[in-house]
């Protein structure tokens, strides 16, 4: 049975797993491999790398911090098929589904390439007497996304390519029913030249989610899921000192099946 690892300081990293999450193929049923789910000390390792690897990767210039973002563009595209593919092994989603989530989630990136423009503060003269105002836009420190199992490409991809070209580090937890996309983005990064320790993945339950949120060596978080579970993010996050961004309550369009349980049904359909 093939075991999926987190990423951690520009390797894979298995640490002390706390249990194991069958990760299964939707179209036949089958696991096809075991996701290691993540203690306590592995977050804390997590959080410490990218804490380190954070002070030096902000004192990066621009102009390379763009052109490691313009490498990573080009690779998402050479990788794509790739990328689809497991995608629809692990989400069950069908192929051009898959390849046009990657496609919108690029979109993002390709923002990133031109983060410069974007960084540019302001300098308002006179604003009141002998008062003028000055803007500097400065990295936060960590980041840590929240993602949900529908969309394992593209909606990280809203994500760790602005924080990393702003300054930031990045840790990443995937869904843990779809794993294997985050793990190739970051073997990617890797490629395209991103220094070890700025972009890392930690898979884990629900307990290390909470983790995350309490978690003080964590400045940021984005957050997309379900709207009960955005509130909880958006709450314990601003508790414990963070920016939150939580967006909750989108649903994908629905087939219900003549066998179904209607209440369900409806129920999580408008939610």
């Amino acid at each position: 049975m093939r075991t999926i690892a987190h990423w951690i300081d520009g390797k894979y990293y298995e640490g002390t797993p706390i249990g194991r999450f069958a990760v299964e193929n939707p179209g036949t049923g089958e696991v096809e491999a075991e996701l290691l789910q993540a203690s306590d000390a592995d977050l804390d390792h997590a959080v410490e790398v990218a804490r380190r690897a954070q002070k030096e990767w902000a004192k990066v210039s621009l102009a390379k911090r763009t052109a490691i973002m313009f490498r990573m563009r080009q690779l998402v595209l050479d990788h794509q098929d790739e990328m689809a593919k497991m995608i629809v092994a692990e989400h069950g989603k069908n192929y051009s589904d898959a390849v046009g989530e990657i496609q919108r989630g690029r979109e993002t990136l390709d923002f990133a390439t031109a983060i410069n423009l974007a960084l540019k503060g302001e300098h308002s003269f006179d604003i009141s007497t002998g008062v003028d105002i000055h803007t500097l836009r400065q990295p936060v420190g960590v980041v840590a996304g929240i993602c949900p199992f529908n969309f394992p490409a593209m909606v990280p991809m809203w994500m760790h390519p602005i924080a990393i070209a702003t300054g930031n580090a990045f840790v990443l937890k995937p869904a843990s029913a779809t794993p294997s996309a985050a793990l190739l983005t970051a073997e990617l990064y890797k490629e395209a030249g991103l220094p070890d320790g700025v972009f890392n993945v930690v898979s884990g339950n629900r307990t290390m989610v909470s983790k995350v949120l309490e978690h003080p060596g964590i400045d940021a978080i984005s957050f997309v899921g379900s709207t009960p579970v955005a509130h909880i993010v958006q709450n314990t996050g601003v508790t414990h000192g963070k920016r939150v961004q939580a967006l909750g309550g989108a649903n994908n369009h629905a087939i219900v099946m003549p066998d179904s349980d209607l209440d369900f049904a409806a129920q999580h359909i408008s939610a």
